[in-house]
């Protein structure tokens, strides 16, 4: 009986050293000499101090001798989540940025996408965009393909491959007058959604799952939407797609919908707003609209750097927060030039500003808030909290181990600081080259051990 409270786990690693991450109550708790277990399934098995190590090592059954040590200007902290990224734009990212949205679409992203039934094309594209995006810290994507179901397996498997967490969607369309060779007939999506969600269910992949991608209300009828807010209902899936982004697309939809009340209803009508939706954008919602999201559970993505990139507008975060309505960052390539989360965290704190400098009564986010977006929000977004966003026992461990003073990299310490000042300079200054590890679901990703065929 003398080994009755022994967990039956088994612990695979364990790291000693400073943990960062936020709760539901706190937006950045520091974690200083903590010891974190990480079990041979990749969970988080426990969290304790320091100075506990020989009576965890006793409970848990591992050697104090195997415990990895962090450094002193290393920290762990969550991995990020990108909340809404369009894999198939990524060969055109930094670049076709001189056009308002409806005519980027069709002048430069249609073109493109429609490239992606050539699927050595597509392999090269989606390896580029899951390594790039591993590399900068994004352990979890939800990912728009394009309308090609085997190009959007391929990048379904190309995610598992590389060990990222991944929600991959086969964009449905069924209206495209602009480019007339992109788009399916409402039957041809429908069916092609259903065979991709089964294929890609079948390969039974960990951490990659499907989600049902109407483009956006303008590229689809309301029998198509129709359709799909029944395929995800009966399916138990994921919802993805974009909502009031910029003011042309808004009147655009009022034209196109003139039954509904307003963009929200539009989605809301066709069964596509549930707890497992997230919207991109959102920038001209109203507060009713707000309210329905926060009602049905539905999310935000916030693209900060495509909403100012394509001139789009600037979403008022603290008026959602303010709403109670789920949040996450999004880098939105290739609206978005960067596919770091990064680059997201710093641009959502400029819009910010830029709202306080309009209004100088506008409540500021700090960087602590933005970086629970960028982790704790974004996996409550994609309603993956219960799995990662960060350090809880039971939770999957998926972590970046940064070191501001990585060589080479972009940040110089000067003097001796706090783990706090070590994190907001790694928000602010940080790249690439600072996150010394990726690690998802326990397994390291990052360096890359590249996939065997």
């Amino acid at each position: 009986m003398a080994n009755s409270d022994r967990p039956t786990t088994v612990i695979a690693d364990v790291y000693r050293g400073t943990f960062i991450h936020s709760t539901q109550t706190t937006a950045v708790q520091i974690l200083e000499d903590a010891l974190l277990g990480v079990d041979t399934q990749g969970k988080i098995a426990f969290i304790g101090k320091g100075k506990e190590l020989d009576k965890l090592s006793q409970t848990f059954g591992f050697s104090p001798s195997a415990v990895t040590q962090l450094k002193q200007y290393e920290f762990f902290m969550p991995g990020m989540v990108d909340t809404h990224i369009h894999a198939s734009q990524y060969s055109y990212a930094g670049t076709a940025l001189d056009m308002p949205l409806l005519q980027w679409l069709n002048t430069y992203t249609f073109p493109v996408e429609s490239r992606f039934k050539d699927l050595e094309f597509a392999k090269r594209v989606y390896t580029h965009v899951v390594k790039r995006t591993l590399r900068n810290g994004t352990t979890t994507a939800c990912y728009f393909a394009t309308i090609h179901t085997d190009a959007s397996l391929l990048l379904g498997q190309i995610a598992n491959d590389f060990g990222q967490r991944a929600l991959v969607g086969k964009v449905c369309m069924d209206r495209n007058n602009s480019v007339k060779h992109y788009k399916e007939t409402s039957q041809e999506s429908q069916e092609e959604t259903c065979r991709f969600i089964a294929e890609l269910l079948n390969k039974k992949y960990p951490l990659v799952k499907p989600v049902v991608t109407p483009r956006f209300a303008p590229s689809c009828t309301g029998a198509l939407l129709g359709q799909l807010g029944a395929i995800a209902k009966n399916n138990h899936l994921h919802i993805q797609s974009h909502i009031s982004e910029n003011t042309e697309e808004v009147k655009l939809v009022k034209e196109l919908f003139p039954e509904s009340e307003s963009y929200t209803d539009v989605y809301h009508k066709y069964n596509l707003l549930t707890d497992k939706t997230v919207m991109a954008h959102g920038c001209y919602l109203s507060d009713k609209e707000l309210d329905l999201f926060r009602e049905t559970g539905a999310s935000l993505s916030h693209c900060p750097n495509s909403n100012i990139s394509l001139c789009s507008g600037m979403l008022n975060i603290r008026n959602v927060l303010n709403h109670k309505v789920k949040l996450g960052l999004g880098t939105d390539v290739a609206g978005g030039y960067s596919a770091s989360m990064l680059d997201a965290v710093r641009r959502a704190l400029d819009t910010s500003k830029v709202l306080t400098i309009q209004d100088p009564d506008h409540d500021t986010l700090t960087f602590e808030e933005v970086f629970r977006l960028a982790t704790l929000g974004g996996s409550q977004a994609l309603s993956l909290d219960d799995q990662t966003g960060n350090f809880e026992v039971g939770k999957d461990f998926d972590a970046l181990r940064v070191d501001v003073v990585a060589p080479g990299a972009p940040i110089d310490l000067i003097q001796n600081e706090d783990p706090k000042i070590l994190l907001e300079k790694f928000l602010n200054l940080g790249d690439d080259r600072n996150i010394v590890e990726v690690f998802v679901a326990g397994r390291n990703v990052v360096p890359f051990t590249e996939p065997t065929d």
